[in-house]
């Protein structure tokens, strides 16, 4: 089955850094404060069956429905986008019905399994063997699950003054991340833009 440990925690590395649930947990915490609570088990099972769905047909899925991997993440960034201006002005713009509904969109799309995942799983198919890959993809969920349960203890040693700055901070890292994201996928440059501006 070509099962090599170290090929799976090279891979797993670089997912976990794509990934970044990390650097996600001031996001999570600001969804779970507006929804109640995060589904845990919900978001890294979801998360897992997209991104095991692109591991295995890829492109051929988007392919179906007649969209691309840049049309794809472009979707996502705006998610992204609007995610961060609710952030940085404190205004509502996703409307949860139901309490936990937060958990899929964003936090399992585009937070985890967003565009920078599903493309590095397609890229690690070119160098890394199926079974390893599938090693690590399992091996980030169990983290992020983990992760993602220990949120309330996150959220009571940052505080609520802790809580709101850094909900404003990673707004706009958020934002500048989306942005990053529309631009690549839709081939615009910045340089271009400024000057198109002048």
């Amino acid at each position: 089955m070509n099962i090599d440990f170290i090929e799976a925690f090279a891979a797993f590395m670089v997912l976990f850094a794509v990934i970044d649930i990390m650097g996600s947990i001031p996001i999570i915490v600001d969804i779970k404060a507006k929804t109640g609570k995060i589904e845990s088990a919900k978001v890294s099972i979801v998360a897992f069956l997209i991104m095991l769905a692109f591991l295995l047909i890829g492109e051929p899925l988007l392919g179906v429905f007649g969209v691309d991997i840049s049309s794809f993440a472009i979707a996502g960034s705006f998610i992204l986008l609007f995610l961060a201006l609710e952030m940085v002005m404190g205004i509502q713009l996703f409307k949860n019905d139901e309490q936990g509904s937060g958990s899929i969109v964003p936090i399992a799309f585009p937070l985890v399994a967003g565009a920078g995942s599903i493309t590095t799983l397609l890229s690690l198919k070119a160098e890394y063997h199926m079974i390893n890959i599938a090693i690590a993809l399992v091996a980030n969920m169990i983290v992020v699950y983990i992760v993602l349960k220990l949120t309330r203890h996150i959220e009571r040693i940052i505080g609520h003054t802790g809580l709101h700055i850094m909900r404003k901070v990673f707004g706009i890292i958020l934002l500048a991340i989306a942005i990053k994201l529309f631009l690549s996928n839709t081939g615009i440059e910045l340089g271009t833009a400024n000057n198109n501006i002048h």
